[in-house]
């Protein structure tokens, strides 16, 4: 008896590891979506770019996670879900790391001025729907609590559509106020970074989605 438990000691835990990961990557999504509303917030070029390497520092870590994921996967027999789920899943709230990170680093690249309106609402729904990317990434450990999950589902749904809204408003807003072009350029090209992020907070939650219609 205490051979075959040392047995299921080997196989049952192996899957838990995952799980750890997944809410580690979503922790520090949580953190760079508070930290780039700080960077859109703050006025001094400088104190910008200590913020904006802060954003970086994370995006390293959620790297760090994100490789640990794909080495687990690849020694792992067990997993908690399908393996393709496993890895869409990983590379989703990866992107949704480096496209955050972009959007910061783009705005003192091109030394844009970040007291735009389009720019903070950006980043104010950038970092709710981190909030509930982490929502529905930890309930994936038990999936007992399915409401959470879908409201957390919804929710980021509902933050994609008001993102395209945003853009929308707000490229319409810059073409009609903005007479500088190379101002045009650059802050449109900074919503659509932003906008993505959004775009990629869905894309996690529809694996999200497929893996409870398969597990639940």
């Amino acid at each position: 008896m205490a051979g075959l438990n040392s047995i299921l000691k080997i196989f049952l835990p192996k899957d838990r590891v995952f799980f750890q990961l997944f809410e580690s990557v979503a922790e520090e999504l949580v953190k760079m979506g508070e930290k780039l509303k700080e960077v859109v917030n703050e006025p001094d070029f400088d104190k910008r770019a200590q913020l904006i390497q802060e954003i970086e520092d994370m995006e390293h870590v959620n790297d760090d996670y994100t490789h640990q994921i794909f080495t687990e996967l690849g020694k792992n027999f067990i997993t908690p879900f399908d393996r393709e789920d496993v890895h869409y899943l990983a590379s989703a709230l990866d992107d949704i790391a480096d496209f955050m990170y972009a959007s910061a680093k783009k705005i003192n690249f091109y030394r844009v001025n970040p007291n735009d309106i389009g720019i903070q609402k950006l980043a104010d729904l950038i970092a709710t729907g981190c909030v509930h990317v982490h929502k529905a990434v930890v309930e994936l450990r038990n999936m007992k609590n399915m409401r959470q999950i879908t409201d957390a589902l919804v929710a980021i749904n509902s933050i994609e559509n008001q993102g395209d809204d945003i853009f929308d408003m707000s490229i319409e807003r810059l073409f009609a106020t903005e007479p500088d072009a190379k101002e045009v350029i650059k802050k449109r090209e900074i919503y659509q970074v932003m906008e993505i992020v959004t775009d990629k907070c869905e894309d996690a939650a529809n694996v999200i989605e497929s893996i409870i219609v398969k597990y639940a």
